[in-house]
């Protein structure tokens, strides 16, 4: 009998435990049924919240890249008023500098004209002052060997007069004898 216990008591104890699972099992099939029901409705609803945070981020994104792009447009028609503006102004400047380059070389070209003008003028001047020099030089050389021909005729007309008996005093007459 004392072989038989070793069965029969863990065989009541297999069959206590059999009945007390068995009847939990039920339940807790209940619980995990109605757990996984849970948990389903719960990832339905985050597949509903992220679909729907999904769209709205989709959404966003669209108007930011709506906005982006305006405000890149905008930039962008910014920049080339800008741009055309500054070549507009560069043309501008380099038209009036072109202008004034030109006025400059027709000024420098009738100045130039005028220059070659006045040395022309200058050159002739010179050469008619010089003449004159010239002309003044020769008249006072002509003057002085006119001068030196006077003396040289006057000196010869003295030296004559002098040689010649005419011009010499007679002797004085003789003096009368005085009583002595």
């Amino acid at each position: 009998m004392k072989k038989w216990m070793y069965l029969i008591f863990p065989g009541a104890m297999l069959g206590i435990f059999l009945v007390f699972f068995l009847s939990h099992q039920k339940e807790s099939d209940a619980r995990e049924k109605a757990r996984a029901e849970a948990v389903a409705k719960k990832e339905a609803e985050d597949k509903a919240k992220k679909q729907e945070a999904e769209r709205r981020a989709q959404e966003d994104a669209k108007k930011r890249q709506a906005e982006r792009e305006a405000e890149e447009a905008a930039k962008t028609a910014a920049k080339l008023a800008k741009q055309a503006a500054a070549d507009k102004e560069v043309a501008d400047d380099t038209k009036k500098a072109t202008d004034a380059g030109e006025a400059s070389q027709r000024q420098n070209t009738k100045l130039e004209a005028d220059l070659e003008a006045l040395r022309k003028s200058k050159d002739k001047a010179s050469r008619e002052a010089f003449e004159l020099a010239k002309q003044v030089e020769l008249a006072k050389v002509a003057k002085r060997n006119a001068e030196f021909d006077i003396q040289r005729t006057t000196e010869m007309v003295s030296r004559r007069a002098s040689d010649s008996s005419l011009t010499r005093m007679p002797p004085p007459p003789p003096l009368p004898p005085v009583a002595k």
